[in-house]
C-alpha cells in the first residue's frame, strides 16, 4: 500500500512553551486518521505546517507522494464577501482546474453545482457576505469534496455546520475511498469515518488502530506500562542509591560509566505520566432556582418577511434539560437571543406575544460568538482566581500569558469558566462544544449531568446531546417548533422509520392502484371477448393533434440536442449553463408527455 505522507523530525515552539518535538509519523493509503489532542498542544499548528502556511523549527522533513491531489480544509476559509457563492469557489479552485480541457471543467462545475445543492445551499449566485458561519463552512467543504482529492486534511470538519450537514459530510467520507488525516472533537464524528486515532501528547506522536473507544482502552493500556516501567526503574535507582552511598567517591575503582548511569536513572524514575484535565471542582454550584422559570406564550418572531418563531407556547421548568436543534438559519440562536431578553424595542425584528421571566431567575449564557477579549489582557486579569484557573488548565506559568496569544480551545474554556463563576441556575449554552478537546468535553458532561439548574443547549455535537438533554426543541423552518421527548439519537431513529413507514405506504398505495387498475382491464377485456376486434379510426381533431404531436417531439429532440452540444462545449457562462440544464428537464418532461398521448391516440390503428 502506498505512502501518501512521510514526516520527519518536525518541530514547533513559540516562545518557551514546546508544543512537539522531532516528530514523526507515516500516512498510507486508505487510512482514515483523526488527530486528537488537549487544547493548546500544536494540533492547528502541525496542519498549517503540512498546508505550508507555517514552517517547523528544526527543518526536518515532509514528504506528500508525487502526483497525488491534496485538499486543505482550514478552521478559518478566507474568502471574497463580494462575490458569488460559485465564484468565490471557482477562483479558489484554480489548483484544480488549471490545465482542465472544457468537458472536465464543466464536470467539476457540475460537482460544485451538487455539493452545494447536497448542503442545502440552493443559490449558486447568493453572495458570501450574506453567509452565517456555517453556511461558509459549507462553501469551504463544497470546494474540497468537488475537487476529488485523493488525500483529504481537515481542521475541525464539523465545526459550525448544523446536524443534517454533519451527517451528509459523515456519510460521503465514511463511503469514501479518500485518504484523510483531521482534527476533530466530534466523537460520534470520529467513530464512523476514522479506522486510526492519532494522538499528540507531550510533544510526541502516539498512533492507535480502531475506534475512539479502543483508542482510550490502549492509551490507558501505555500508560499504565510506563508507570510500571517507572516503579521498575525507581527500584534499580534505590540499590544503585545505596551503591552509591557505600562506595567512597574517591576511590579509583568505582565506575564513572556507572555513576553517570546512576543520574540517567534518577532522571527517568522522577517522570511519573499524570493525566492533566480540566476539573469542576470548586466551581460554586447554581443561585437557588424559583419555580417560574421562563414562560412563552404565542411568541412569534419576524425579521423582514421571513418567519423564525410562530405562535411558540412553553413554560421551562426547574432542573430540566433541553437541547434546540434544526438547521443553520432555522432561528436557534435567536430563540436564545429572545429568551434572554437580547432584543430590544429598536432592533428591526418584530416580537410578538408574551415572555415571562422568574423573579429568582439568573441567566448565565454562553454564546456561539464566543467572549470579546481584549488581546492584550492577561488570563489572569480575566479570572482574578488562580485556584480555579489552575483547575481548568490554566497552569501558574500560563497566568501572565496574553488572551492574544491563546489556542481558540484556550479562549473557549476560559470564557466556560467566566460563565460558570456568576453561578448561574439557567445555564444557557449555544454551540459549547466548538474548539473544546474531547477531555475537556468528557468533564463539562459530567459537570452538566449534575448541574443543579435549568440547562438549555443548542449544539450540533451529537453525543453531547445524547449524554444531557430529556428532550428536544426541532427547529423545523418557518417558525415551527416541534418538541420531541428522548435523546437525539432516539429523535433520529423516529424520523427514520417514520420515513421508511411514509414510502412503504406510498408504495402500498400504488401497488393497490396498480391492481385495481389491472382487475378494470381484466373486466373490460373479459366482457369484450369473442367479439372481432374493431380497427380504431381516429376522428378528424384527433388526427392534426396526431400530426402536431410528431412535429413537436421532433422539434424537442433537435432542441435537446443542441442544448446538450452547448453544455459539453463547457463555453458558457454559469448562469446560462444552468438555464440550459432546467430547460433540458422540461424538454424531457414534455417528450415524456406527447410520447404518452401518442401511444393513446396510435392505439389500435
Amino acid at each position: 500500500m502506498a505512502s501518501y505522507l512521510q514526516i520527519e523530525n518536525i518541530s514547533k515552539s513559540y516562545g518557551h512553551k514546546v508544543l512537539f518535538e522531532n516528530i514523526g509519523f507515516n500516512i498510507n493509503e486508505g487510512d482514515k486518521i483523526a488527530l486528537i489532542a488537549p487544547n493548546g498542544t500544536g494540533k492547528t499548528s502541525l496542519m498549517k505546517i503540512l498546508a505550508g502556511k507555517d514552517k517547523s523549527d528544526s527543518g526536518g522533513k515532509i514528504m506528500f507522494l508525487k502526483d497525488i491531489r491534496i485538499a486543505f480544509l482550514e478552521q478559518d476559509y478566507p474568502f471574497d464577501p463580494q462575490k458569488t457563492i460559485f465564484q468565490q469557489i471557482m477562483s479558489s479552485s484554480t489548483e484544480f482546474t488549471r490545465g482542465l480541457d472544457q468537458e472536465h471543467l464543466w464536470e467539476y462545475e457540475r460537482r460544485v453545482v451538487k455539493f452545494l445543492s447536497n448542503f442545502n445551499l440552493p443559490d449558486p449566485d447568493q453572495l458570501m457576505k450574506e453567509l452565517s458561519g456555517g453556511e461558509v463552512k459549507r462553501v469551504a467543504l463544497t470546494q474540497m469534496l468537488a475537487s476529488e482529492a485523493e488525500f483529504f486534511i481537515m481542521d475541525e470538519p464539523t465545526n459550525h455546520l448544523d446536524i443534517d450537514a454533519i451527517e451528509f459530510l459523515e456519510g460521503y467520507l465514511s463511503r469514501s475511498r479518500c485518504t484523510l488525516l483531521m482534527v476533530t472533537h466530534d466523537r460520534y464524528f470520529l467513530d464512523r469515518v476514522c479506522n486510526i486515532v492519532m494522538e499528540m501528547d507531550r510533544g510526541a506522536v502516539y498512533t492507535y488502530k480502531g475506534n475512539y473507544q479502543n483508542y482510550l482502552e490502549k492509551r490507558e493500556e501505555r500508560i499504565a506500562n510506563y508507570n510500571a516501567e517507572t516503579d521498575k526503574v525507581r527500584n534499580i535507582l534505590r540499590r544503585e542509591l545505596e551503591w552509591i552511598r557505600s562506595t567512597p567517591c574517591a576511590r579509583t575503582g568505582k565506575a564513572r560509566y556507572r555513576i553517570n548511569a546512576f543520574y540517567d536513572l534518577k532522571d527517568r524514575a522522577s517522570q511519573v505520566y499524570t493525566q492533566k484535565q480540566v476539573s469542576m471542582e470548586g466551581v460554586k454550584g447554581s443561585a437557588r432556582l424559583g419555580t417560574k422559570i421562563i414562560n412563552c406564550k404565542d411568541l412569534s418572531f419576524f425579521y423582514g418577511d421571513k418567519c423564525y418563531l410562530d405562535r411558540f407556547t412553553y413554560n421551562f421548568q426547574r432542573y430540566e434539560k433541553v437541547g434546540i436543534v434544526g438547521r443553520n438559519g432555522a432561528g436557534k440562536s435567536t430563540f436564545l437571543n429572545i429568551l434572554t431578553g437580547r432584543f430590544f424595542d429598536d432592533d428591526p425584528g418584530v416580537l410578538d406575544g408574551v415572555i415571562e421571566r422568574g423573579e429568582s431567575l439568573k441567566i448565565g449564557y454562553y454564546h456561539q460568538s464566543g467572549m470579546s477579549f481584549n488581546p492584550d489582557e492577561t488570563v489572569l486579569d480575566i479570572v482574578n482566581d488562580t485556584w480555579l484557573l489552575n483547575r481548568f488548565l490554566f497552569p501558574h506559568e500560563m497566568l501572565n500569558s496574553k488572551v492574544g496569544t491563546l489556542s481558540g480551545g484556550e479562549r473557549r474554556r476560559l470564557y466556560l469558566l467566566t460563565i460558570l463563576m456568576q453561578q448561574p441556575n439557567l445555564l444557557i449554552l449555544d454551540e459549547p462544544t466548538n474548539d473544546l478537546d474531547i477531555v475537556t468535553l468528557n468533564i463539562l458532561e459530567e459537570y452538566l449531568k449534575e448541574f443543579a439548574g435549568s440547562l438549555i443547549i443548542v449544539s450540533h455535537d451529537r453525543h453531547f446531546l445524547d449524554k444531557l438533554v430529556d428532550h428536544l426543541f426541532v427547529f423545523c423552518g418557518d417558525g415551527v417548533v416541534k418538541d420531541f421527548v428522548g435523546s437525539y439519537s432516539e429523535y433520529r431513529e423516529y424520523i427514520k422509520e417514520y420515513e421508511a413507514e411514509q414510502r412503504s405506504q406510498a408504495r402500498a398505495q400504488e401497488k393497490a392502484e396498480k391492481e385495481k387498475a389491472a382487475k378494470e382491464a381484466a373486466k373490460t377485456g373479459a366482457c369484450q371477448a369473442g367479439a372481432p376486434a374493431k380497427k380504431k379510426k381516429l376522428t378528424y381533431k384527433e388526427q392534426k393533434e396526431l400530426e402536431q404531436i410528431e412535429k413537436d417531439l421532433e422539434a424537442l429532440a433537435l432542441e435537446k440536442e443542441e442544448l446538450e452540444s452547448q453544455l459539453g462545449s463547457g463555453d458558457l457562462p454559469f448562469d446560462r449553463l444552468q438555464a440550459a440544464s432546467e430547460r433540458i428537464g422540461v424538454i424531457m418532461a414534455e417528450t415524456d408527455e406527447k410520447e404518452m398521448r401518442w401511444l393513446e391516440l396510435t392505439d389500435g390503428l
